[in-house]
Order: structure tokens, then C-alpha cells, then sequence
């Protein structure tokens, strides 16, 4: 036991050197003294791919937790699908040139506050009922987010091909246009939410032990399993609307903490998922920029590489079944 902690502490500090070495190099490579118009804007860039990464991580760890399944991300919920149906609407309606596009505060606003009214409600009239098991709102969130993605599909195909060429910018996520301002918005709402759930990390330690054992030792299980839906919807929210939707993100970085780390404690979990996430996406930002001169984007690399990861783990559970 005290050598696995050792081996975790171990493998924490080697994790912080890859983050820092990573924001370093991507801040200070190839500047070539253009310090004044440059760097403000990578430094921007690196703060919202902080806040970005752990949010994603963070909301994915506990997501899976309540879950009791390590494949499942908060995007199952619709959420992804609800965000771009909210911009397929917004340019179908009033365009790619109105003030919903145009102005990012309020492009934002809309969307989080749209995305978190859309969980709020939707875990309201499910629990409402009674006592739903989770797999029951998981199958109405898959139905919904297939639902709302028909929908979107549709407005697209009767969209104005110019609005289309637009909206298409907000189908992937993208760090190269984030406004500076709202990244300081999106990170104080995100850094909230994160504290606020902090406190709660041995309650999902216990969590893991099943849902009998976790009422015996006297955790709130339907309480802690609402709240920790509403958080997660909160930094999906206010990521996606930042950035745009990374679908397998959250589930690479998640299992790779639990490969990687080997403990039942999410506060180590979490913390190495969200350097995981920096390393991720600073490093990744990093090729996509200098590598491949911008022919491709972050977004792009990380669902092909997470495609071929959710396969993976699905063999992999296929044969632990066997």
C-alpha cells in the first residue's frame, strides 16, 4: 500500500513537469521577440485549455463514478447534441451576422444558460416520478441527444449554404478564436463549481463501494448522485460553450488516470485527469500548430484518437466478460 502511494506521488510530480514543461514550450517557442502581440494571446489560449481540460476531466470522473461504468461520459446526456441544435437555431433564425453570433457574451450566455435549464429540467421530471435507476435516465438522455442531433441535421440540410459554411466553426472545438474576457467569465464559473464539489470527494470514494454499502456508512446516495449531475452539467455546459463540443476527450483522460493511477481516491483521480488534460491539449494545440502548420484541428485528432480508444475499451470489457 505505502508503495503504491509512493509510486502515485511519484507519477503526480512527473505529471505536473509534462503540464508545465508544455505550457512553457507552447508559450515561449517561436516567438522571436513579438512579446507584446504574441504572447497575451497564448497565454489566453493555455487558460482556456486549463479550464477546458480539467472541467471535462473532472465532470467525466464523477460522471462515471455515479455511473458505476467507466465508458459512459456526460455526453450521453445531449448535451453536445442541445449545443448545436442551440447554434443551428440561432443562424438559422437570425443568421451568421446578428448579435446572438456576433457578440460572444451573449452567443455564451444562451448557450449555457440553455444547456443548464435543459439538465435541470431533465433530472426534475425524471426524478419527479419516483425513484428512477440511472440507467433509466441514461437511455432517455441517449433517446433525447439522438433526438435533438435529427433535428439539428435537419435545419442544416435546409440552411442557407452560406449560414452553413459559418455554423460549421462551431461544430468543432477551436482555441485559436477564444475571446480573452469570457475565458476569465467561463474559468470563475468553472473554479466555483470545482470547489464546490472538492468537499465531496470521500462521499464518492464511499460511492464506489455500490450503492448498499455507500447507505450503510451513512452517505446520502439519491442526494449526492443528484448533485453530482448537476455539476457535471454545469462545467459541460460552460466547456462546451466555451470551446465547442469534444466528444471523446473526457472518456480518454479518465481511464488513463485510472490505468494509470490505481486508486479508489478521486481526488488523485481527478487531479490526474486534469494534468492529463493540459498535457493533452497544450501539447496537442502544440503539434497541431507547429507540426501540421494548421491543416487540421485539435478536435479532429483528439475524436479519432478517442474513437479508436472507446473501441478499445469495449473489446477490452467484451473479453472481462468472457
Amino acid at each position: 500500500m505505502l508503495n503504491r502511494v509512493k509510486a502515485n506521488k511519484i507519477r503526480m510530480i512527473v505529471l505536473v513537469a509534462l503540464a508545465i514543461v508544455s505550457v512553457l514550450l507552447y508559450i515561449f517557442y517561436g516567438l522571436n521577440g513579438s512579446y507584446d502581440y504574441a504572447l497575451p494571446r497564448r497565454v489566453i489560449k493555455v487558460v482556456a485549455m486549463a479550464f477546458t481540460g480539467v472541467a471535462i476531466a473532472y465532470s467525466t470522473v464523477i460522471f462515471q463514478t455515479i455511473t458505476h461504468n467507466r465508458i459512459l461520459t456526460p455526453s450521453v446526456m445531449g448535451l453536445d447534441s442541445l449545443y448545436m441544435l442551440i447554434q443551428t437555431c440561432i443562424y438559422f433564425f437570425f443568421g451568421g451576422v446578428s448579435m446572438f453570433v456576433m457578440n460572444k457574451y451573449v452567443n455564451f450566455t444562451i448557450a449555457v444558460v440553455a444547456m443548464v435549464v435543459f439538465a435541470l429540467l431533465f433530472y426534475r421530471l425524471l426524478f419527479k416520478a419516483g425513484k428512477r435507476p440511472i440507467y433509466f435516465l441514461l437511455l432517455v438522455g441517449m433517446i433525447t441527444g439522438t433526438f435533438l442531433g435529427s433535428i439539428t441535421t435537419f435545419m442544416q440540410v435546409i440552411i442557407d449554404p452560406n449560414e452553413y459554411l459559418s455554423l460549421q466553426n462551431k461544430m468543432f472545438a477551436s482555441f485559436n478564436n477564444v475571446n480573452g474576457d469570457l475565458v476569465w467569465f467561463a474559468g470563475a464559473i468553472i473554479a466555483v463549481t470545482l470547489i464546490y464539489g472538492w468537499r465531496l470527494m470521500n462521499s464518492l470514494d464511499v460511492m464506489t463501494l455500490g450503492r448498499e454499502n455507500a447507505i450503510n456508512l451513512g452517505v446520502q446516495y439519491d442526494k449526492l448522485v443528484k448533485t453530482m449531475l448537476v455539476l457535471s452539467s454545469v462545467l459541460i455546459a460552460v466547456s462546451t460553450a466555451l470551446v465547442g463540443p469534444i466528444t471523446f476527450f473526457g472518456l480518454i483522460v479518465a481511464n488513463l488516470s485510472y490505468q494509470f493511477f490505481e486508486t479508489y481516491k478521486h481526488k488523485t483521480l481527478i487531479v490526474g485527469a486534469g494534468l492529463m488534460s493540459i498535457v493533452a491539449l497544450v501539447g496537442g494545440q502544440f503539434i497541431v500548430e507547429r507540426l501540421f502548420t494548421f491543416n487540421t484541428t485539435l478536435s479532429v485528432i483528439i475524436n479519432f484518437i478517442g474513437g479508436i480508444y472507446f473501441i478499445y475499451l469495449l473489446l477490452k470489457e467484451s473479453r472481462s466478460a468472457k
